[in-house]
């Protein structure tokens, strides 16, 4: 059996929990620029394309809100726009809001850094092309933390229109804290079967699918043993990773089993839930496109 999940592998819809669903619409639909796809109760699906959400919202007005690198769970989900253009009309509508980012340059992307209203971490990025991709003498991905060229990007989306998220646009990759590298490797690498890409000292480590730059980042700045995520505090619900086919969901369920883990199989059998060792929710179903849905 591969030891290695499918290199086609991505990163599907993130599911938020919030406290007040008409700020975070308004947040979301005019500072980072989704649409509604459907509203049911407290949940609201969010849209680039009209057709797929990617971002769920779980409204609770009793969540509670709890201090930065506290827990185990979301540091960041990160948006990922189909260009340069896109990333600085993006970055226009943020300072028209007035909105305080934080940026890096990290040479295989450029980044922008924002929090939601319930102090959920964003990035929103875009990638520069992969053959500009630098490794080291170990063969990983070199990734740094440089200042955007903010100018650069003001300048090429200059006279560009808003029009929110361009429909290319997907979630490229979610970040977390965990409260042990080594035992986050285990479940992300050796059962999951993503592939390590760089390793930020002893502090962080980036994996991926595909030999992408990172699905994935694990870090334990939260401190060593930090405790899930509390139910009622806001944070992540699940986060989805999609395969292209229910052979590649299957050789992942075989690998789960046979570690012992808990999980859930949809009715349907092309979905799987579970936990990572840190209460870090996730579901991993086979791709839409597969379906042809």
């Amino acid at each position: 059996m591969p030891t290695s999940i499918h290199p086609e592998t991505e990163i599907g819809a993130v599911r938020l929990k919030i406290t007040n669903m008409e700020v975070s619409l308004r947040f979301y639909q005019e500072v980072i620029g989704f649409r509604i796809l459907k509203r049911v109760d407290n949940v609201a699906e969010l849209t680039v394309d009209g057709f797929r959400a990617i971002l769920i919202l779980e409204e609770n007005n009793q969540f509670r809100r709890i201090p930065e690198r506290s827990v185990s769970g979301l540091y960041h989900f990160a948006i990922l726009v189909p260009d340069r253009l896109s990333l600085g009309a993006a970055l226009r509508n943020m300072a028209h809001h007035k909105i305080s980012l934080g940026q890096g340059d990290h040479l295989v992307s450029e980044a922008l850094y924002l929090n939601d209203p319930d102090g959920n971490g964003i990035e929103v990025y875009a990638d520069r092309p992969r053959d500009t991709w630098q490794r080291n003498g170990q063969g990983e991905i070199v990734m740094t933390t440089d200042p955007v060229d903010i100018d650069g990007l003001l300048s090429i989306s200059e006279g560009a229109e808003w029009n929110g998220l361009p429909p290319q646009t997907k979630i490229g990759h979610v970040h977390f804290h965990v409260g042990d590298l080594q035992a986050a490797k285990h479940f992300y690498c050796d059962v999951l079967g993503f592939d390590v890409i760089l390793r930020y000292g002893s502090s962080a480590l980036f994996i991926s699918a595909g030999g992408y730059h990172h699905h994935i980042g694990l870090n334990v700045w939260a401190g060593a043993g930090a405790p899930p995520t509390p139910e009622d505090a806001v944070g992540l619900r699940y986060f989805t990773i999609t395969v292209p086919d229910l052979h590649a969901l299957q050789e992942v369920e075989q690998r789960i089993a046979a570690e012992g883990l808990v999980f859930e199989r949809n009715a349907n059998g092309n979905a799987i839930s579970l936990s990572d060792p840190f209460g870090i929710g996730m579901r991993i179903v086979v791709s839409k496109k597969e379906k042809g849905e």
